[in-house]
């Protein structure tokens, strides 16, 4: 019976000493599973990715370090891995995406556009797993393989796709390749990440039938992506609550260890909660580190800032009421310390709770968290002109880990009113681990790290990612962007180097810089975050009034303060502000429904015109249909244009197509489609083709 035992504790003890295989199975797991994070992974991987990044980008700091030709077509040196079959005239070009070998997993893929077809093989099958359209696949790999699985391809949109991003695993035993066709002329944006496991990894390589065997999952984690609190557990909640006078600091909790913050929930109030949110600052020491694992402002920390900015994700909720809540477990060996401190000039009161799990320290591979807030102020971007773009850092460690998280909060002051022009984003990430002598992530734009495209400043919010504030017009004013490596983690065993570009459309000064970058790391190791200064937390803020520059997409534009266009009794009101032309917007609230406001504008010459309307967006706002000279337009193709949104303010520009107009007066009359709610109008921009 000893012996019996004896043999059962030695079989056990081999089996944990022997990681269990990947397969599609665990990676769908693994995305909703937070505290797998804190550890150092187990089989051990490398993640990189395969980009369409310029590939004359060849030596870092050498002349053609920030070469921007990323996939639009033509570029001098196809951005591919190869050239397997030259174009012959009309007939294709073959080129290799990627070719990796050993146990892997595809875990994130992206296109803004892409032409021609792709195929992937695993495992050096004869058979490819996949062959048709690139951009397909590119943005929904899973569908091809749903059949028998209950799911529609819909079901997918939101969890698993997100904006211009796919998370749908895909491992592999032995290899994965890629071969696009195409006309290397045409577009043909992408990026490909794969996690690359150590050799002896044991990986099970997807076929389509996981897709049916695992449906259940599939279901359980869309909607656990969906709502991350849906098995939140509030048992071992510890309140929060503080009250910070101007330049004071004080513990908001103490626990000893060892154990884990599973989840932080804050609120801070103030009568300038702006201001508030970036000046308070939060401080989070485990095990006695001096200077402490985390320090940002807290509206920062929670990727709010500046401000009030709600969304939903997998490791950060924000509410309305300004509730922000924390889902990156915190472990800690011997004790923790959150402490809170007021750097500003006002009184500050902070509430919340955390919540306190039981965790066992693991001297070999257990992490603690680290959040590194840094911010530059009055930069200039640039385009490309002597000593303009640069290479911002976000995190560079020395020490083992695994990178988690990036967020970014940008004050853009540019003039241009069109994404093509006032976009602050051509930069592309940077990212070097270990041994790297050119980064092994190399991207292909700012907004595409993000996973959106095309300088897009709509506003959106996925498990992974998000765009939460986007002032407006267009890129202008205050930007947040954000990205969660969940599936996709970082991990470094010896250091990391975290750059993006900052590459502009044009110069423009006066940018401010907010960065953040998540981590987890093994106690010991060191990266460059410096305490931050009264300096470094100022909230930056646009000039006081500006006006329209008719450069790039707003080329021959002829803008006019709305005001000026509406007869001198019109209805209206005039509301101050910096996102608006002039510093000043006009607001109609019409008292009755088919009430009409018309605004005059004239134009030099007989040819066709294209307008284009810059309004106000805010909670409760009104909607409009219009006309020109008594003809019904659409701007933006809608008969009704709606300014509600849920909320902020933004500036929006919308555009109502060309028209043949005569030279002379002309009158866009617009007609409001419920009483009571307000109707901001900026400016009216007209342009002659």
């Amino acid at each position: 019976m000893r012996t019996a035992l004896l043999l059962s504790a030695v079989v056990l003890a081999c089996l944990a000493a022997f990681p269990a295989p990947v397969t599609t199975e665990s990676l769908l797991r693994e995305m909703t599973d937070l505290e797998r994070l804190t550890r150092f992974p187990d089989p051990a991987y490398k993640t990189i990715q395969f980009s369409s990044y310029d590939r004359r980008s060849a030596v870092p700091g050498g002349p053609d370090w920030f070469a921007n030709s990323d996939g639009f077509g033509g570029e001098p040196v196809p951005n591919f891995e190869a050239v397997l079959t030259p174009p012959k005239g009309r007939e294709p070009g073959e080129y290799l995406v990627c070719d990796v070998k050993g146990p892997g997993a595809l875990v994130r893929v992206w296109t803004a556009q892409i032409k021609g077809d792709l195929r992937v093989w695993l495992d050096g099958a004869k058979t490819p797993l996949y062959d048709g359209p690139a951009e397909a696949f590119l943005l929904r790999p899973y569908d091809t393989f749903l059949e028998g699985s209950g799911l529609d391809a819909k079901d997918l949109d939101g969890t698993l796709y997100q904006q211009n991003a796919a998370y749908a695993p895909i491992p592999f035993a032995k290899g994965c390749r890629m071969v696009w066709s195409g006309n290397h002329r045409d577009i043909h944006f992408y990026q490909i990440q794969f996690r690359m496991y150590d050799r002896k990894a044991k990986v099970k390589s997807f076929s389509p039938d996981d897709l049916k065997a695992n449906a259940p999952l599939l279901r359980e984690t869309m909607a656990r992506l969906a709502d991350p609190d849906v098995a939140a557990d509030t048992a071992a909640a510890r309140p929060i609550q503080v009250s910070l006078a101007p330049k004071a600091s004080a513990t908001a909790l103490e626990l000893a260890g060892p154990g884990a913050v599973q989840r932080l929930t804050l609120k801070v109030t103030a009568p300038d909660l702006d201001r508030a949110l970036r000046q308070t600052v939060l401080h989070v020491l485990c095990d006695g580190e001096p200077w402490g694992q985390v320090q940002a402002p807290v509206g920062d920390f929670f990727g709010a800032g500046p401000g009030v900015n709600p969304y939903n994700s997998s490791p950060f909720t924000v509410k309305p009421d300004g509730t922000m809540t924390c889902r990156y477990v915190m472990p800690y060996k011997s004790g923790i310390k959150i402490l809170l401190e007021n750097l500003g000039d006002q009184e500050v009161s902070v509430t919340g709770e955390a919540v306190a799990v039981d965790h066992a320290w693991d001297d070999n591979a257990s992490m603690h968290f680290r959040a590194r807030w840094r911010a530059d102020h009055g930069l200039t971007a640039s385009n490309g002109d002597s000593m303009g773009v640069q290479d911002m850092p976000y995190v560079l460690a020395r020490g083992r880990g695994v990178y988690v998280g990036t967020a970014l909060m940008l004050l853009n002051p540019n003039n241009v009113p069109t994404p093509w022009g006032n976009w602050w984003g051509e930069g592309d990430e940077k990212i070097f681990v270990d041994d790297d002598v050119r980064p092994s992530t190399f991207g292909t734009g700012s907004e595409d790290y993000f996973n959106y495209a095309w300088s897009d400043p709509a506003l959106f919010g996925f498990p992974y990612c998000g765009q939460p504030r986007n002032d407006g017009p267009a890129n202008r004013g205050f930007v947040v962007n954000q990205r969660w490596h969940i599936l996709d983690p970082l991990p470094f065993a010896e250091s990391l180097a975290f750059y993006m570009e900052l590459f502009s459309h044009e110069r423009t000064e006066g940018v401010s810089y907010g960065r953040i970058g998540y981590y987890y790391a093994r106690p010991g190791t060191l990266d460059d975050h410096v305490p931050l200064t009264d300096t470094d937390l100022q909230l930056p803020e646009l000039p006081a009034t500006w006006e329209p520059a008719p450069r790039f997409g707003a080329q021959k534009w002829e803008s006019s303060p709305c005001e000026a266009l509406a007869a001198p009794d019109a209805p209206v009101e005039l509301l101050a502000g910096p996102l608006w032309q002039g510093g000043q917007v006009m607001v109609w609230t019409p008292t009755e429904n088919g009430q009409t406001l018309t605004l005059t504008f004239h134009t030099a010459e007989a040819v066709k015109h294209s307008l284009n309307i810059a309004c106000m967006l805010q909670p409760g706002a009104g909607a409009f249909r219009a006309a020109v000279n008594g003809e019904a337009v659409k701007f933006d193709g809608k008969e009704t244009l709606s300014l509600d949104i849920p909320h902020g303010v933004q500036s929006r520009v919308f555009g109502a197509g060309q028209r043949e107009l005569a030279a002379g007066a002309h009158e866009l009359v617009l007609t409001a489609v419920e009483a009571g709610k307000p109707i901001g109008l900026d400016f009216l921009a007209v342009r002659p083709h």
